[in-house]
């Protein structure tokens, strides 16, 4: 979260105020405000980012919503945890040569709707030459998430994937790399729009889920990867072979599946969560600087479909609470 100061080192002149949104109570869409606050101060160890792209994820919406309880996040807060943008001044302990570069503040709970972003130095990774700054928020949680998830996974050549949520954000990101490890891959969606991205990304077949009967057009898979949860993930999991495994890290169908642990167990099927993908630092930092160093080289293509006006955030979370977005949404100060 910003906290309120005047202005550090290698910032902005003291006094000015900065863009924000800020939530001072959970509810719809409309309890996104923005605000002006005082400049933040980069401290020991940190620096301040004037971002030029900021993300948005599905469960912010959720927190908005009045969830923040679960992930210790009470109003007022500044929403968001991963943008891109430009250092702007650095504080006590932290090397000059960092200012006027391009970083990605990886999904750390930051306060990232705003202007100017404090982060420590260990939740940044330099963006690299040739990667746009919308390009390089996009996979600021997603990227993270889905990277870690891809190698846990351990996909092999031939293993046959089933991707839940597979035109958003992460799930497109999953498609990708699940393909360049040379699995068999079924994108599942909702709708024509969102199929036709996600065939375009390289999936082998692709299934509607509000379709009567898609589990069957589906068939057996060997690893399921879970980006939508509740019933639909419920139904995704009986699709996968015995000695199978799930990675149930999604719940924008309003809570995360949770298989019946002696049935995966009888069954000999792994099941991972929402737990396994919460990364240190450290390894967050390293699965961040794989995701844009793929994205630079041409291999990974984050998928960003609509950009807001900083001031405009309720309408980005209106817009990903009714499933308009496929890939990402992102907020542009």
């Amino acid at each position: 979260m910003i906290r309120g100061r005047a202005c550090g080192h290698g910032s902005e002149e003291e006094g000015d105020a900065v863009k924000a949104v800020r939530v001072d109570a959970y509810g719809g869409p409309e309890v996104l405000v923005p605000v002006e606050l005082p400049d933040p101060v980069p401290e020991a160890g940190e620096l301040l980012i004037r971002t030029e792209a900021v993300d948005t994820i599905f469960v912010e919406t959720q927190i908005r919503a009045g969830w923040g309880d679960r992930f210790g996040i009470t109003p007022p807060y500044v929403p968001g945890g991963a943008a891109a943008g430009t250092v702007a001044g650095v504080g006590a302990g932290v090397d000059g040569e960092w200012l006027g570069r391009r970083v990605l503040v990886a999904g750390a709970a930051l306060g990232t709707y705003a202007e100017l972003v404090r982060a420590p130095l260990e939740h940044l990774v330099a963006v690299p030459a040739g990667l746009g700054p919308a390009e390089a928020a996009a996979l600021g949680h997603d990227g993270v998430t889905a990277a870690g998830i891809a190698a846990a996974a351990g996909i092999t050549a031939g293993t046959r994937v089933l991707v839940l949520g597979a035109a958003g954000g992460m799930g497109t990101l999953l498609v990708q790399l699940a393909v360049a490890a040379g699995a068999e891959v079924v994108g599942a969606a909702r709708g024509e729009r969102k199929l036709a991205l996600v065939r375009s990304l390289g999936a082998h077949a692709v299934a509607d889920y509000t379709e009567e009967g898609w589990t069957g057009r589906v068939g057996r898979v060997d690893l399921l990867l879970d980006g939508v949860g509740g019933e639909l993930g419920r139904a995704a999991f009986a699709l996968v072979r015995d000695g199978g495994r799930v990675s149930a890290h999604g719940a924008p169908s309003g809570g995360f599946a949770e298989p019946d642990p002696l049935e995966a167990g009888r069954r000999g099927i792994t099941v991972t969560g929402i737990r396994e993908v919460q990364f240190e630092p450290e390894q967050r930092r390293r699965l961040a600087a794989f995701a844009l160093g793929e994205a630079a080289a041409g291999r990974l293509r984050p998928v960003v479909s609509r950009t807001f006006p900083l001031d405009r955030a309720a309408d980005a979370h209106r817009a990903i609470e009714a499933r308009e977005v496929p890939g990402k949404a992102l907020l542009v100060p």
